[in-house]
């Protein structure tokens, strides 16, 4: 698993290093103009799911999936409600990662 660090993108813009997407997951900060950008570049697509660990009453919330189509991209918010309390970062998993490669960014 490894830990992603945010990328600050200046109102001049940003061209962002990506990292491999980790076979056990990843965690990344959250909050506030935080995205995680997802891409795909294999024939087949993969799904992005994220960890929501709260609950509502006694029933918990569903994590947060996100299918990546072959070729493509997505941009995910990490918001607050991914915060583990244990770590303090979202847990992030990937049903392949062949070919995927992320970062996240902050946005100004």
């Amino acid at each position: 698993m490894a830990i992603l660090s945010a990328q600050s993108m200046p109102l001049s813009g940003l061209q962002p290093t990506y990292a491999p997407a980790a076979g056990g997951g990843d965690q990344a900060p959250v909050g506030e103009k935080l995205v995680l950008h997802v891409r795909n570049g294999d024939a087949t697509s993969k799904t992005v799911t994220i960890a929501t660990p709260g609950t509502v009453g006694d029933l918990a919330v569903a994590d947060a999936a996100q299918t990546i189509p072959a070729s493509g991209s997505a941009f995910i918010p990490l918001k607050a409600a991914f915060r583990d309390p244990a770590t303090g970062r979202a847990s992030i998993t990937y049903s392949a990662v062949t070919s995927v490669t992320v970062a996240v960014l902050q946005l100004p």
